[in-house]
């Protein structure tokens, strides 16, 4: 069964405001064998919205429609909706009730305006919404359901997973569909599919999708199967994903299980520090305390952090981690020597067991020909080992600094678990 996501409203258009509705609904059907096959957005207007009906029609099963239902003259989505299907508004009382109530708890007085959220297309089903006044609507046209639901996400999400979710379900013999993401770092995505070429193209025979979701210095790799034994699906990708291990296993930092939140490499670590009772302490240069901000982002980090030094300048790298003043002279403050000082210093001042420095030139100026921007070295440290090394991430500041973060942390990871580089 495949579906089409249909965002009416000029302020997704305009860039006002981010469609993460098309998110959580793609989410919520693929998990219950729904295909999602198109994604769009039209603005509030009749002909617009009319058109994307029909086209919608000919390419879903079903339609699934978000935004365009408040009560002021410019939501004109339920009075199309009963143009399309050739029918007309009448009062709903139960929903007149819900709209009723909904003001009482609140006490206030519900208006005429208010009391239109209870009129609704002829024949269509009724989808009561307990968290605001427009009600969700399901209608049938030429073998194609179109499911209408006010664009407020909170609203939206209740009336999907209390209504029409199980009205689907309930109605249609729907396949499993299982996805499992593999996420890695360190590796480009066209160095990476080089490296797993052959075990790609045995996927195909297996029935099973393979997609590169790449994001700054973090290539995720999500494997997907369709079929009527949810078992067999969770098996057969379960062996791929230990079948890819020998061949990427350095470069895998978790996974991720579809339609849970996506792990992150600093709450990767934090757990990791946690199971080996380590503590940890950094000194950042180049990326000014970014590093320390995702650490102490992840609920309960206080157990395994001590701090954070941010020694932007020489003169500071100098007075308080102790940098020897012929370090910067010999090699510059973006160095090995300099780093691997950092590190060292940084598990004295924090009495911590492992530590991170990183110093780099963010740009988008300060490069020169030996050291462009975007040159990092960053260095780790457990115990008495330290392990530096130097990345070149580009010339956009932003990035670089996302990138030394994700970059370091990881670095940090696979020392404490003696992962060969």
């Amino acid at each position: 069964m495949n579906a089409e996501l249909l965002t009416i409203g000029n302020e997704i258009l305009i860039g006002q405001i981010i469609n993460t509705n098309a998110v959580w609904m793609a989410q919520q059907l693929n998990m219950i064998g729904v295909s999602v096959i198109h994604m769009s957005s039209v603005a509030d207007e009749r002909t617009a919205i009319l058109k994307a009906f029909e086209d919608a029609s000919q390419r879903a099963d079903i339609v699934l429609i978000t935004g365009g239902l408040g009560p002021t003259k410019d939501d004109i989505t339920k009075k199309t909706f009963c143009d399309y299907f050739e029918t007309d508004l009448i009062l709903d009382e139960k929903v007149l009730k819900d709209v009723t109530e909904f003001f009482a708890k609140r006490n206030k007085e519900v208006t005429d305006i208010n009391k239109k959220q209870a009129l609704v297309p002829k024949g269509c089903l009724v989808m009561r919404n307990k968290n605001g006044t427009a009600p969700g609507m399901w209608m049938e046209k030429n073998n194609t359901i179109f499911m209408s639901m006010p664009g407020v996400p909170y609203e939206m999400q209740m009336i999907m997973t209390s209504g029409f979710i199980p009205e689907i379900k309930k109605r249609f013999t729907l396949p499993f569909i299982y996805h499992k993401t593999i996420l890695t770092q360190g590796i480009g995505e066209s160095v990476l599919s080089e490296l797993i070429s052959d075990w790609e193209d045995s996927l195909t025979e297996k029935e099973i999708g393979l997609a590169y979701l790449p994001s700054p210095g973090m290539v995720r790799l999500r494997l997907s199967s369709k079929g009527l034994n949810e078992g067999e699906l969770i098996s057969k990708i379960e062996k791929e994903v230990e079948n890819i291990k020998p061949l990427i296993e350095k470069y895998i930092y978790g996974y991720e299980e579809y339609g849970k939140d996506q792990p992150k490499i600093e709450e990767i670590l934090g757990k990791l520090l946690l199971e080996k009772n380590l503590t940890l302490g950094l000194s950042e240069s180049c990326t000014g305390g970014y590093i320390s901000h995702l650490i102490t982002s992840v609920a309960g980090s206080s157990a395994y952090y001590n701090g954070c030094i941010v020694p932007y300048h020489n003169e500071f790298k100098q007075a308080l981690l102790k940098v020897d003043p012929t370090i910067f002279e010999k090699h510059g403050a973006v160095s090995e020597a300099c780093v691997k000082a950092m590190a060292k210093e940084t598990l004295t001042v924090f009495k911590s067991d492992v530590s991170i420095a990183v110093s780099g030139i963010a740009g988008p100026s300060g490069g020169t020909s030996d050291k462009p921007v975007g040159t990092t070295w960053i260095a780790v440290a457990y115990h008495d080992t330290i392990i530096a090394k130097c990345f070149v991430f580009g010339d956009n500041r932003g990035r670089n600094i996302h990138m030394t973060a994700s970059t370091a942390m990881n670095m940090l990871r696979k020392l404490i678990l003696k992962i060969e580089e």
